[in-house]
């Protein structure tokens, strides 16, 4: 069995697409009936096909998982956060680990939880 992607609920398709290339660098493959599929893997659904599918709610900011990333030059990255024209929300700021390791968390415009680490 293979994981083949990551799918995550959004309220608007062309926004959070913009978030995800602009920010990650990620590229649409395909676009069809509420669905954008992503570079890497991470799919976009339109929160209406996710109620429809499911028959649940959408309870974004659940912190139940989170789309992790690695950046080597994570100064940069947060140069990009910085200067993006939507405001950022932040839940753990530029943290340096014990060993090293720097890490970032922040919302993507939904509120799914994103983490942005240097590599190990």
């Amino acid at each position: 069995m293979k994981l083949k992607n990551v799918v995550i609920a959004v309220n608007n398709l062309d926004r959070s697409r913009q978030f995800y290339q602009s920010l990650f660098g990620l590229d649409m493959i395909l676009q069809s009936e509420g669905n954008i599929i992503l570079t890497e893997g991470l799919v976009l659904q339109d929160v209406s096909i996710w109620k429809e599918e499911t028959g649940q709610e959408v309870l974004f900011r659940n912190h139940a998982s989170e789309l992790y990333f690695e950046e080597s030059d994570i100064d940069r990255f947060i140069k990009k956060l910085k200067n993006y024209h939507e405001p950022i929300e932040y839940v753990t700021r530029l943290t340096e680990l014990p060993w090293g390791q720097k890490l970032i968390r922040f919302y993507d415009p939904d509120k799914n939880l994103i983490e942005v680490r240097t590599p190990s």
